[in-house]
């Protein structure tokens, strides 16, 4: 034993020798580094980093990205509703995204969510699996990051993910999803390329909807119908959606009918401002990346001259050619540069060509005050299947709002005031605002007496203005008519004494 202890080199030899290797090391180091770039270098380490984990590991790594080709990725969005289920005390991880989006509850307890980096395990049918949301930049410019979960397991565990593990989180999901309570409405952030949210919760709802019984009734049939024939449209060869138009004057309950729709179904409002986006293939790239079971809102659609425009008709070229002339001089005023913008044909392509597959169970929903300014092309059924005009207050609206507002179903002056509105316009969102303004009904259907009575009162002075005007335009038309007569006949004496004279 002391012969072999003397055998062993000394401590000194051994820190000497390492210091040796040491300085060759990075000696060796250095001159890779100036020799090779770094590309290089970099492709090499990867490479060799894969050669050991594929020989040498156990494990197995599935990478599932945010987007799949085109559009959103299910999957991703599947575990993204998963895996914050997952997260509990006994989580093994070092942080913990919290908050909330609902803005009108500054006491609702905060949501977990999964934070970039952090790991999240867990079990299936014996099965261990870590989880982590990653986050890279993106190569493409309208993309700033991209974001991509890590599942790593077993070798053996492969088979077993594809077949049980992702099926249980898409069903768990699905399931989550569909007993949401609450709702989300979407706007489109330009500059991020992304869809924001905040909660939804607009309390109309088809019970408090001012609205003719009939319609309301149509409405609520139509909607049930097109949720539950998913197998009709698959063997029909038809894209799962349903286009609305809503169309009236400003004030009749357009956008309260869009949120009542969202709360009988459960669907989130997505709200895209069609005057914010730049072309068409930016226009796609936006509505590829909305969800199913959600609406798509886009108000005011005759709003964009680009897309209420009809394709092959220029019904007064001087005035289209004055408005494009009237157009490039405010922006060079502005000094604002600018994109071709949306096409109608870009907005068809999605509602009705063959983007629209892109996407199942959803409610298109389009909003006018001027239907007539809408290309007819937009009018057609499959793109806009049901029209519904959102009328001035009728005697039913009237007694649906006396009844949300003040909670009474007849009084003595309800017989006054149906007169008094189906002989002046009156708008729904009138007729609540007067109501609004006391809580005592005989106060406040007096207030709603006087304000339609003021307002017939100041549209008959203006139908007599308008009457006079009219009138005085009629005798200078006929005035201007007959000097032309006169200049005609002229020219005609002339001709003929030149030409007899001739």
């Amino acid at each position: 034993m002391a012969s072999l202890l003397k055998e062993l080199p000394s401590m000194t030899t051994i820190l000497s020798v390492y210091a040796s290797i040491s300085g060759l090391s990075m000696l060796i180091r250095t001159i890779l580094n100036e020799m090779i770039p770094r590309g290089m270098r970099e492709y090499i380490a990867t490479k060799f980093s894969d050669f050991f984990a594929a020989y040498f590991s156990s494990d197995f790594t599935f990478i599932i990205e945010d987007r799949w080709q085109a559009v959103e990725n299910e999957t991703f969005r599947a575990v993204e509703v998963y895996l914050p289920t997952k997260v509990g005390p006994s989580t093994r991880t070092k942080s913990l995204l919290l908050g909330t989006n609902d803005t009108n509850n500054i006491t609702a307890p905060p949501k977990p969510g999964i934070p970039i980096d952090a790991k999240v395990v867990d079990f299936f049918q014996g099965m261990h699996f870590e989880w982590s949301l990653c986050e890279k930049e993106a190569k493409k410019y309208y993309h700033r990051h991209k974001r991509y979960f890590q599942l790593k397991c077993k070798k053996n565990y492969r088979e077993q993910v594809m077949q049980s593990y992702l099926p249980h989180i898409s069903n768990t999901a699905a399931s989550i999803l569909n007993k949401r309570e609450t709702l989300n409405i979407y706007t489109y952030d330009i500059e991020d390329s992304m869809w924001e949210s905040t909660v939804f919760k607009h309390p109309a709802t088809f019970e408090t909807l001012a609205m003719d019984p009939d319609l309301k009734k149509f409405i609520i049939e139509d909607l049930d119908l097109f949720v539950q024939r998913k197998g009709y449209f698959q063997r029909v060869g038809r894209a799962w959606k349903r286009g609305y138009l809503l169309y009236g004057p400003p004030g009749t309950g357009k956008s309260t009918l869009v949120a009542a729709i969202a709360n009988y179904l459960s669907f989130n409002v997505y709200d895209l401002q069609l005057q914010g986006v730049r072309n068409d293939a930016q226009l796609r790239r936006i509505l590829t990346s909305t969800t199913n079971r959600s609406i798509l809102l886009i108000e005011d659609i005759d709003c964009s001259t680009k897309s209420s425009r009809s394709r092959n008709q220029n019904k007064n070229p001087k005035e289209d050619r004055k408005e494009e002339e009237e157009e490039e001089e405010d922006q060079l005023e502005n000094k604002i540069s600018f994109d071709p913008g949306v096409t109608l044909s870009g907005l068809l392509n999605f509602i009705d060509g063959l983007w629209s597959s892109c996407g199942d169970e959803r409610i298109i929903i389009f909003t006018t005050n001027y239907k007539e300014k809408l290309d007819p092309a937009l009018l057609r059924p499959g793109r806009m299947d049901v029209h519904i005009y959102m009328g001035h207050c009728t005697p039913a609206a009237f007694k649906k709002l006396a009844f949300t507002y003040l909670g009474i179903k007849d009084h003595v002056l309800f017989k006054c005031i149906e007169e008094l509105i189906q002989s002046t316009v009156t708008t729904p969102a009138e007729v609540a605002q007067q109501l609004m303004k006391c809580d005592k009904p005989q106060v406040a259907l007096q207030n709603l007496i006087e304000f339609i009575s003021s307002k017939e009162t100041e549209m008959v002075g203006k139908d007599g203005a308008k009457k006079h005007e009219e009138e005085v335009i009629k005798e200078e038309v006929i005035k201007c008519r007959i000097e032309d007569m006169k200049q005609d006949v002229r020219q005609s004496k002339i001709l003929t004494t030149s030409v007899y004279l001739t």
